[in-house]
């Protein structure tokens, strides 16, 4: 159920929110706006492919509608006190429902899901990562990521291009970071922000454990910087060619990066 590509370096790419399956018992219970799928993380593993030699993917085909691997198990909310969605989401990022009534997935089924494809998904990232540490001495996790430039429900205005989470620095060296931040800074006509709105999702600050040896940060994308951001959702190429340039050169950075 799980994609998984092994690479010999050190980084690791997860692509929680590219999947587009939902199951045929769910699917049945979501209403128009569920099925429409908005929130994708559309053509993110397209945009990413062929970028960096010798990286490990680990990416779910289970779309984030079902269940969203990025969430906390638990429930418990990554911002709390802001609109977001949860671990079996009810609303779309427009905060408008996405089940039909009386449809919405109870404690059962959301604990049925958690067990049949979040738990999946994490076994197989923390063992590639406990791979690829075992390799190297320590693992980096890049959290691949997309999202509508405008959404009024979840921020204000429009969002910077490149959005880099570490969870306020905890989650990675700090050089990481900077190194990132800076290749972000440096790409003309683009806007980045460091631990912004999105500082990083369940799955960046559940193994970004640098003292451990096991690194991570996430990099969300405003999807204007690769692709329509309306339906059919179309992936642009000579838009998205651009952005790839600078993904190129932030992959490479980290595939060279060690520990001090």
């Amino acid at each position: 159920m799980i994609d998984i590509t092994r690479g010999d370096g050190p980084l690791v790419l997860g692509l929680p929110h590219t999947g587009t399956d939902i199951p045929a018992d769910c699917l049945g219970r979501l209403n128009d706006r569920g099925r429409a799928m908005a929130d994708t993380d559309w053509h993110i593993h397209r945009l990413y492919n062929g970028l960096a030699a010798d990286v490990t993917t680990v990416r779910t085909p289970i779309h984030r509608y079902v269940i969203d691997v990025n969430r906390d198990p638990s429930g418990a909310s990554l911002y709390p006190g802001q609109n977001t969605t949860g671990l079996c989401p009810l609303t779309d990022f427009d905060g408008l429902a996405i089940y039909l009534d009386g449809q919405e997935p109870d404690a059962e089924e959301t604990e049925r899901r958690r067990i049949a494809y979040h738990a999946p998904y994490h076994a197989a990232l923390g063992a590639e990562l406990e791979r690829v540490k075992a390799q190297h001495g320590f693992a980096l996790l890049y959290d691949c990521h997309s999202i509508r430039s405008h959404i009024p429900f979840l921020f204000d205005g429009t969002l910077p291009d490149f959005n880099i989470g570490t969870n306020q620095g905890v989650t990675c060296a700090s050089d990481i970071a900077t190194q990132v931040m800076k290749i972000c800074e440096n790409a003309g006509g683009y806007t980045a922000i460091l631990n912004g709105r999105f500082k990083g999702g369940w799955t960046t600050r559940h193994y970004g454990r640098p003292a451990e040896g096991l690194h991570a940060i996430q990099m969300e994308l405003a999807q204007s910087t690769y692709m329509i951001e309306r339906a059919p959702w179309s992936y642009v190429d000579d838009i998205a060619e651009r952005t790839r340039a600078h993904l190129k050169t932030i992959l490479q950075t980290l595939s060279d990066w060690r520990p001090q």
